[in-house]
């Protein structure tokens, strides 16, 4: 439980709206560029109580990920890198939130390949609206993880020093939720 994400979210259960919603991610490639992907399979929700306090909690099916690249995309679904087979599911359940003016820190565990990790998110709440339904809310997040610490420790070494993919990957999300009756 952690206090609330946001002023101006009421009680209630805000659901992320997938189609209005990205989860991306860069990786460093060949040392010179960056690679970016996303996710297109997710589900989450944010939970307000009455009382302020609120809980997160993000499932990514890996074998979404895309590059717009199919023969990258289907590398990055295999044992060398997340290992969709065994571990089709990767999870973000918020255990921690820290006021910043109009920003905020999320901290939660993020789990890859079974493998669970804390990481911060900084957030900045980009402000609700009545919605086409019901009330939406909207929110940019970006932290930079190591795809060690979530046991992604495949080596592609390059020829002359150096390797194919960095160890530093940046996530990008764009969230909108909607508020669930």
């Amino acid at each position: 439980m952690m206090s609330a994400p946001a002023k101006g979210l009421s009680a209630g259960t805000w659901v992320i709206d997938p189609t209005h919603s990205t989860l991306q991610f860069s990786v460093r490639h060949l040392m010179v560029s960056k690679v970016r992907g996303r996710f297109t399979d997710f589900t989450g929700a944010l939970v307000v109580r009455p009382d302020g306090s609120a809980d997160a909690d993000v499932q990514i099916k890996v074998d979404s990920v895309t590059t717009d690249n199919e023969q990258r995309d289907g590398h990055l679904r295999t044992a060398d890198f997340f290992d969709a087979e065994n571990h089709p599911v990767a999870t973000f359940r918020a255990t921690g939130f820290r006021p910043l003016s109009n920003e905020f820190s999320l901290t939660g565990d993020f789990t890859i390949r079974g493998n669970t990790y804390p990481v911060t998110l900084d957030v900045e709440f980009l402000g609700s609206g009545p919605g086409m339904d019901a009330p939406v809310a909207g929110f940019s997040a970006t932290a930079t993880i190591n795809r060690r610490d979530f046991g992604i420790t495949t080596e592609i070494p390059m020829a002359d020093g150096g390797a194919v993919v960095g160890d530093k990957i940046t996530l990008s999300l764009e969230v909108e939720v909607g508020l669930q009756s």
